[in-house]
């Protein structure tokens, strides 16, 4: 099986808008352009890095030209465009983001079995690929991880690297198997947004 690849809109747009959300985060903490260039960077690529390191590969955007450009171009944005052109618009970006979480999780997976990793495994790598990098930058910043809310965030990439690897192994197409996996994944995270669906919290009482 050849690993997966997206089309060169998809691949660089996801990209882009995980790169513009770790650099706004940047930005609203009032930090360095350096900074933000570093949380664009980490958002950007840090999910696939990790995946590419586990499969011992080179990670994906050493190798493509436009990766860092993009990157850095989303830092640029982000540091100079006025802050009200950002307030009150976090909605776009969050469904853009939710795009990009179904997307690359269905990439990491299709590429982890590509290298004849095990299924499960597989699918922990489509997690790791579409929400490590959010993760890491969330730690780093000092603000309340994805991991460490209920909404439906790593739930909806849990999904689509599920579906993804289910459908790969039924022995459908992998561009079919991907594209049905990725709509449903982004299907769920938009659920969850629209309608505020979460995970139920652990609340157990320890009786005496």
């Amino acid at each position: 099986m050849m690993p997966p690849v997206l089309p060169p809109f998809l691949d660089l747009g996801g990209t882009a808008v995980f790169a513009l959300s770790g650099a706004l985060l940047a930005a609203r903490l009032n930090q360095t352009f350096v900074t933000c260039a570093f949380f664009a960077l980490l958002t950007g690529v840090g999910g696939g890095s990790v995946r590419d390191a586990l499969l011992g590969v080179p990670a994906f955007w050493l190798r493509d030209f436009w990766v860092a450009p993009v990157i850095l171009g989303m830092a640029l944005i982000a540091w100079f465009a006025p802050r009200k052109l950002w307030e009150g618009r976090d909605g776009w970006l969050e469904w853009a983001d939710a795009a990009g979480l179904a997307l690359f999780s269905t990439l990491g997976v299709a590429k982890a079995l590509a290298f004849d990793v095990a299924p499960l495994a597989a699918i922990i790598l489509g997690v790791v690929t579409g929400c490590v990098g959010g993760i890491v930058r969330d730690v780093i910043a000092g603000v309340p991880s994805i991991l460490m809310r209920p909404e439906l965030y790593v739930t909806a990439a849990a999904l689509a690297a599920s579906l993804t690897a289910v459908l790969i192994l039924l022995g459908v197409p992998q561009a079919w198997s991907m594209g049905i996996a990725a709509l449903a994944g982004f299907a769920l995270r938009g659920a969850a947004m629209f309608w505020k669906i979460e995970l139920p919290a652990y609340s157990r009482e320890v009786s005496d």
